[in-house]
């Protein structure tokens, strides 16, 4: 019986474009996931959705001279266009603006009210007396008190990572008009996360299997103590506050957002005819995910775990393996300063699979890492085209002139065919009669497989594809040793029979990259003469049979021309 998979998505601001660095953060790394699971045959629900109701809409919305809800439609419905040409595959794109999120928000709000871990006190807000109005906390800038990072915002220091309040900001400034806020007290509701401590540290130092980076960030936020948070703010544009006397203020994004995944589970389970379906990915056995980037590592690995145990009855996360940050040129992102390459923009000139082949392949896991041009191009032109590309077109495109478009048959298929049957056989007697070469060949095939597969299951993005794409350079040197192309004219049982070999490697690698190619996989998947989508035949290798019919084969990738390199670093940081 298959495993359940529950994959929660960080959901984005609908307040700008995509760029690289969400992609290669929280994005990429999820679809990989829930791609190879769904090959594996287990039961995958992947959610997320647009986060609508957070002060970086609003900021756009004053700057543009808009509504709020009109940005956040704008860009939400831009996020759903990317998702479907980039080819992130989710079960469920929603957004926090449905009744029914808000439904499961106040649902999540009152029983954590009723159960005595929200509370109400007075707080201390910051109030512009220039713009005459409160301030949520991402209005509001000025220096980190624990890194001195000078751009931290109220509500988190990107440098280090921690939550903030903006009075404890050093020299805080009205984000809008940069005058120093006043602070006035307010009523608000505060989530009791301090009582949640000792319980958090103690489910925490059980995930031994989460990534050092999460694990040690966590645990020395966790030692350091935690403190209540406000959990309402001063604001017109949001989730109601279910209360009566409180409908000038809204309930805070960093709140409501993340009972995003528990409200979409909720809203894909009604879309299926089944309103309890949801249960069994949060009350059942089922791992539950969740991709983000570095800098929300603590509202996912303290605060919503804090608020599933307060709420009781739901799964806590079993993973939340979030990435660090990708630069670019050198650099670190900077979408003011147009620093950035903006998801829309890279796919209105190129393929897809090609970025996410170079965002894989250098994927931050564990250390920030850098985006160039000229290292896009080299990994195209060298690595897709030169050799995964090169080897997949001199093969199917020899195999389908010189055998009638059709799989030749290896002389000793029968033997070939019981050895690739078992995954765990291994080298023995029975299959000395085959040549030491083709032999080594489909036992690498065999051994890279099960190296991607584990890992792939611990959520080893980059070193999966690395093997993947050893296995085509292994294969290119077998057909350099074998020379199909022209012992051909001499024996032509030979040579059918390491072309048969480098067919089955062709169709393992197929599978093998599925996940992170999967638009280039399921072209190669109908070269070869396999029907439907390739996750439809499994997490498995699957050998073409002979006599299967092919199609005429295409080139995978294109080739890049190296002008592309200035042409598309000029456009950094000009103002759009």
């Amino acid at each position: 019986m298959g495993e359940r998979i529950f994959i929660g998505v960080a959901w984005p601001y609908a307040n700008g474009s995509l760029h690289l660095g969400q992609i290669a953060g929280a994005y990429l790394p999820p679809d990989i996931f829930a791609r190879y699971h769904r090959a594996k045959g287990n039961e995958v629900l992947m959610v997320s959705g647009s986060d609508q109701h957070g002060t970086p809409i609003t900021i756009k919305a004053e700057q543009e001279g808009k509504k709020p809800a009109d940005i956040a439609g704008r860009y939400h419905q831009e996020f759903l266009e990317s998702w479907q040409k980039l080819g992130i595959s989710f079960d469920l794109y929603t957004s926090t603006e449905t009744a029914n999120h808000a439904e499961v928000t106040h649902d999540i709000f009152l029983t954590l009210l009723k159960k005595g871990y929200i509370y109400r006190d007075v707080t201390s807000q910051p109030f512009c007396p220039r713009c005459q109005r409160f301030l949520p906390d991402r209005y509001v800038d000025g220096t980190c008190p624990h890194c001195k990072f000078p751009g931290a915002r109220g509500d988190q220091c990107d440098q280090c990572g921690k939550p903030l309040n903006p009075i404890e900001l050093v020299e805080p400034r009205c984000h809008l008009c940069g005058t120093a806020p006043q602070f006035k007290d307010s009523e608000h509701f505060f989530f009791k996360l301090s009582a949640f401590r000792d319980s958090l540290l103690s489910w925490v130092r059980q995930q031994s299997h989460w990534r050092p980076n999460v694990l040690n960030f966590t645990l020395q936020y966790l030692e350091e103590g935690l403190k209540d948070r406000a959990i309402t703010r001063d604001i017109d544009w949001g989730i109601p506050v279910p209360v009566d006397g409180y409908q000038t203020k809204r309930i805070y994004v960093w709140f409501e957002a993340v009972i995003g995944y528990l409200s979409a589970t909720k809203e894909w389970a009604k879309s299926t005819g089944d309103a309890d379906r949801w249960r069994p990915f949060w009350q059942g056995d089922t791992k539950s995910y969740y991709f983000i980037g570095k800098d929300n590592i603590p509202f996912h690995t303290i605060i919503w775990p804090a608020m599933l145990m307060g709420y009781g009855g739901l799964n806590l996360p079993y993973d939340v393996p979030a990435n660090e940050f990708l630069t670019l040129e050198g650099k670190k992102l900077s979408t003011s300063r147009n620093w950035a390459v903006w998801l829309p923009d890279y796919l209105s000139r190129y393929e897809p699979d090609p970025l996410r082949y170079v965002l894989s392949i250098n994927m931050p896991e564990t250390a920030d890492t850098d985006f160039s041009w000229r290292e896009f191009v080299r990994r195209n032109n060298n690595e897709l085209v030169a050799t995964y590309g090169n080897l997949v077109h001199r093969v199917l495109t020899f195999v389908y002139r010189n055998f009638d478009g059709c799989v030749p048959k290896h002389s000793k298929y029968e033997i070939i065919h019981r050895y690739l049957d078992d995954l765990s056989t291994d080298m023995s007697a029975d299959y000395v009669d085959l040549d030491e070469p083709s032999l080594n060949m489909i036992e690498d095939a065999k051994s890279f497989f099960q190296n991607v597969d584990d890992n792939l299951s611990k959520c080893q993005f980059k070193q999966a594809v690395m093997w993947a794409m050893h296995l085509a350079q292994e294969t290119n040197q077998y057909l350099d040793k074998k020379s199909p192309w022209k012992v051909i004219k001499e024996d032509r049982q030979d040579a059918v029979d390491s072309l048969y070999v480098a067919l089955y490697v062709i169709s393992c690698l197929r599978t093998m990259l599925y996940p992170f190619l999967p638009f280039s996989s399921q072209k190669l998947h109908q070269y070869l003469g396999f029907s439907g989508r390739v996750e439809d035949y499994g997490w498995q290798i699957t050998w073409p049979a002979p006599g299967q019919e092919m199609m005429p084969p295409e080139p995978l990738f294109p080739k890049l021309d190296e002008s592309i390199i200035d042409e598309e670093t000029s456009r950094l940081g000009q103002v759009p």
